[in-house]
């Protein structure tokens, strides 16, 4: 069974930036699967940062966070990243990683494996 691992969360300024890992292991091999990152603020619900296809070669992001985040993978690594630049109060979460088998770059709610999440937070 596939495990995620996040790391790379914690306590940023305004302006900041941080980059997040997702490690994997004891699944396939890493270019099978389609990898998104989530995240959940306070008092909201969970929602899609970005995807990124089994070769690295396609991604989608959300609005909110287009031309500040940049989503890679290095599947010789069994590693994603999120790489998070110009950080806002609103962009405080818990950070998931998310992984399902298959194509594309559509990373839905409904993925087949999840990490237990990494605390970013955004504060002055």
């Amino acid at each position: 069974q596939l495990q995620l691992v996040e790391s790379g969360g914690g306590l940023v300024q305004p302006g900041g930036s941080l980059r997040l890992s997702c490690a994997a292991s004891g699944g396939l091999t890493s270019d099978y699967y389609v990898i998104g990152w989530f995240r959940q603020a306070p008092g909201k619900e969970r929602e899609g940062v970005s995807c990124i296809s089994r070769s690295g070669g396609s991604t989608n992001y959300a609005d909110s966070v287009k031309g500040r985040f940049t989503i890679s993978r290095d599947n010789a690594k069994n590693t994603v990243y999120l790489q998070m630049n110009s950080l806002k109060p609103e962009d405080t979460a818990v950070y998931y990683c998310a992984a399902r088998p298959g194509n594309g770059n559509r990373c839905p709610y409904g993925m087949d494996y999840w990490g237990k999440g990494t605390l970013v937070t955004v504060s002055s």
